[in-house]
């Protein structure tokens, strides 16, 4: 039971007086990596913002590990909220992550300095550490809140559409970056994204959330979930068609008798 983080319980998510989202199970495990798809308004940011503890869910158990609660989460959020032109340097911004495990205010302590230092170095922006913030690329700008959001926790990263608004080889540095620290520090990754073949390329496991409905498996159960409502769908199409083809038919052989005559 240890290594489960996250337990959704047939969570119901509100926003704004709506409900986005009904019914979601899931689990997330320590070291898991898991995409949440599905389309516009199907509540994947009130979900990640519900486990953050920003918003409650409006029913259903949403169950964290005492960890997560203490150490708290690692959370990435959609670019268009990130200040752009925030007055600090590489370097501040991404120890400003420790923020909860440190407490000293301004004097950061040594081993949050070290923290800093070594994400910049495994995301390679350290070679621009005394920059500002402002005047990095949208990637780099990206790589650089990874590093702060690994400051916050090395257990559990929350993103939200991570690569939005990045040129394809930003995108693939990104992704490359959130599977290293997945694969070899072993932190777990939570990432919202519109991008199906991503998720199937990157997740280990897969949320697919509808209105009313959604779906949680491994990656190959989500593939054969998703074949297996295509054909579904082709064989309606066909029977429609079909049954189209067949009144064509029996209308041309009408037509035809009647010219004889």
């Amino acid at each position: 039971m240890n290594d489960i983080l996250i337990t959704a319980d047939h969570v119901t998510l509100a926003f704004d007086g709506h409900t986005a989202a009904e019914n979601v199970n899931f689990t997330l495990g320590r070291g898991d990596y898991l995409c949440v798809i599905g389309e516009n308004g199907s509540g994947k940011s009130t979900l990640l913002r519900a486990v953050t503890g920003e918003v409650k869910p409006a029913g259903g158990k949403l169950i964290l590990a005492p960890e997560l609660r203490k150490q708290g989460i690692g959370y990435l959020p959609q670019q268009s909220k990130i200040q752009r032109d925030f007055p600090a340097s590489v370097r501040e911004v991404v120890v400003s992550g420790c923020v909860r495990r440190d407490s000293f205010g301004l004097f950061w302590k040594r081993e949050s300095r070290e923290r800093a230092e070594d994400y910049m170095k495994l995301l390679r922006v350290d070679g621009f550490a005394d920059k500002s913030f402002g005047e990095l690329s949208g990637g780099q700008r990206q790589r650089v809140l990874l590093a702060r959001a690994m400051c916050a926790s090395d257990t559990l990263i929350l993103l939200d559409e991570p690569v939005n608004g990045l040129d394809p080889e930003a995108a693939h540095e990104m992704y490359h970056a959130v599977r290293m620290l997945n694969e070899e520090r072993g932190c777990a990754v939570m990432m919202v994204s519109h991008d199906v073949s991503c998720a199937l390329r990157e997740a280990k496991h897969v949320l697919s959330m509808c209105r009313g409905h959604s779906f949680y498996g491994t990656v190959d159960q989500y593939a054969a979930h998703e074949r297996s409502d295509e054909e579904i769908d082709e064989h309606r199409h066909q029977h429609d068609h079909h049954g189209h083809g067949h009144s064509h038919e029996h209308h041309d052989h009408i037509h035809n008798k009647e010219g004889k005559e």
